[in-house]
């Protein structure tokens, strides 16, 4: 049986959301080489590395091998992940896109998954919320990055903005019991739905008009 290290309940940061502004999330939106387990950093929210610009799915299509595969790292940080999926353009839908970074996902080796992991960063919560649950989570984050050697992955997709943080803490206590073979493999699963997250929000983003002016 694995030691599991306590955690102090963090009290809830609910907050109206803003129309037109995105919720960030409480999970690693941004790759960072080489960061070291239990650093208390903390990142920008929702910074992201965005990669180069591409207009949806004809200009993923249609860019250069390597633009083409610096946005996929933006997505998941595998080089080979990302010359895999870059490899077999054209992709007729966005669909097949997803379809094909989800395969590539399955097959990441542990030198693979390595990689990848080390260039996620575990963001905290938005700056507006409660000083004691910032300090709750960077705490909760330090367990895990010193129980696993990696900052934690959590794909929060279709989570409501009010319940990412119960739900990052929630994961947290959960996973810090796994042997460290098994925690592997649901890190790997997580990190496998963030890059299909990621990749299809970087899509959809580049076909969404900017506007200047209020």
């Amino acid at each position: 049986m694995r030691h599991t290290h306590p955690i102090a309940p963090v009290p809830r940061a609910d907050r109206p959301t803003r129309p037109g502004v995105p919720e960030p999330t409480l999970t690693s939106d941004t790759h960072v080489p080489c960061r070291k387990p239990g650093s208390t950093d903390t990142p920008a929210i929702p910074a992201q590395n965005q990669g180069p610009s591409v207009r949806g799915l004809a200009g993923f299509n249609a860019a250069s091998p390597a633009d083409a595969e610096a946005l996929l790292l933006s997505c998941c940080h595998s080089l080979r992940w990302a010359e895999r999926v870059a490899a077999h353009r054209p992709y007729p839908t966005v669909d097949a896109l997803l379809a094909a970074a989800d395969e590539a996902g399955y097959d990441l080796s542990r030198a693979d998954l390595d990689e990848a992991l080390a260039a996620e960063s575990s963001a905290l919560p938005h700056p507006d919320a409660p000083p004691a649950a910032r300090t709750a989570l960077r705490a909760a984050h330090a367990a895990y990055e010193s129980s696993f050697g990696h900052a934690f992955v959590i794909s929060l997709d279709g989570v409501r903005p009010g319940e990412r943080l119960d739900q990052v803490l929630a994961g947290i206590r959960s996973r810090l019991g796994n042997e460290p073979e098994e925690e592997r493999v649901v890190a790997a699963d997580e990190l496998r739905r963030l890059a299909r997250a990621r990749l299809a929000f970087r899509l959809a983003e580049a076909l969404t008009p900017r506007h200047s002016g209020p």
